[in-house]
């Protein structure tokens, strides 16, 4: 983008803010490289009435023609402000009253076509004003391969406040973006409950259906007597015989034999009599009466533990 890019775009761009009459000028300004975010947002601060048109330049093949005159190109950021005279004043005030800034001229000149930059475009040496950051030298001549108003690079321009605020408001309400719509009135219809019509029936048809859903009456039909010669009395059920039931004699099985022998009998009651009267079977090991046993049922080859455990578990 390019100063003139800008101004010839400007009416559509800005409408009334953009002012065609008023009188506008070229300056210069030299900040640390450090320091040059500081300048792009420098309009945010600054109440003026016209757009602030800035546009940053890098020297390349042209910066050893600023080393040869005692200046680092890389120390420094290089704008150039197409501005409204009656806003340089409030734009450079703070910079100047507050942080020192000087002022001087500096004579813009084209590149010596011995640097053999492409598209390069001659153009008549002006002299402009500049605005220095306090800890920069001064700088006498500054070179640029097309004129001023043809400088290409980022463009940073800053709007008016109010008058920035008015506009996106006006074309806001042309294109319709941004505002809110009426919200639609609601209107209660009332609920109407249908309402079923019966048509009146007259009587006689009434009376019709009633007649037609009685039954007619059924007469009497006698039937024809049987003659008492011909019923013959029902055959008796023949008689049952008496069924004596006799009780058959269940078989009885043979009697159990125990085979135990006499120390296993005697052991057992042992065991139980222990058992009944509550003594613990830990304790019973230690009942003279059971050792007895236990040594004659040892002599007679019966053990005796299975048994225990099995009465006492």
């Amino acid at each position: 983008m390019t100063f003139q890019q800008l101004k010839d775009e400007a009416n559509s761009r800005w409408g009334e803010i953009w002012d065609s009459n008023s009188s506008r000028l070229e300056i210069m300004l030299l900040c640390p490289r450090k320091e040059r975010k500081l300048l792009e947002l420098h309009g945010d601060m600054i109440d003026h009435g016209q757009p602030v048109m800035g546009i940053f330049h890098r020297p390349r093949a042209e910066a050893e023609l600023l080393t040869e005159q005692g200046f680092d190109p890389r120390a420094a950021s290089f704008q150039f402000l197409n501005i409204s005279n009656a806003d340089m004043g409030p734009w450079m005030q703070q910079l100047v009253t507050q942080e020192g800034w000087l002022r001087s001229t500096v004579e813009l000149a084209p590149v010596p076509f011995a640097l053999d930059i492409p598209n390069q475009r001659p153009f008549e040496k002006r002299t402009i004003l500049c605005f220095r950051h306090p800890s920069l030298p001064p700088l006498a001549n500054y070179f640029l391969p097309y004129p001023i108003h043809a400088l290409v690079g980022k463009a940073f321009v800053s709007l008016p406040r109010r008058q920035a605020a008015e506009l996106a408001r006006q074309q806001a309400e042309i294109l319709g973006v941004g505002l809110a719509k009426p919200e639609p009135e609601i209107v209660e219809v009332p609920v109407v409950e249908p309402v079923v019509e019966v048509e009146p029936v007259a009587i006689a048809v009434e009376d019709s259906f009633v007649a037609e859903m009685i039954p007619e009456e059924v007469e009497n039909v006698a039937l024809p007597k049987q003659e008492e010669d011909n019923i013959t009395p029902a055959p008796s059920p023949q008689e049952t015989p008496n069924v004596v039931e006799e009780s058959i004699p269940l078989p009885t099985g043979d009697p159990e034999v125990d085979n135990t022998s006499p120390i296993e009998r005697e052991f057992r009651s042992l065991i139980q009599e222990l058992l009944d009267a509550g003594v613990d079977p830990s304790d019973m090991m230690t009942d003279p009466r059971l050792e007895e046993i236990t040594e004659r049922a040892l002599a007679q080859n019966f053990e005796t533990w299975p048994v225990f455990m099995q009465m006492v578990s």
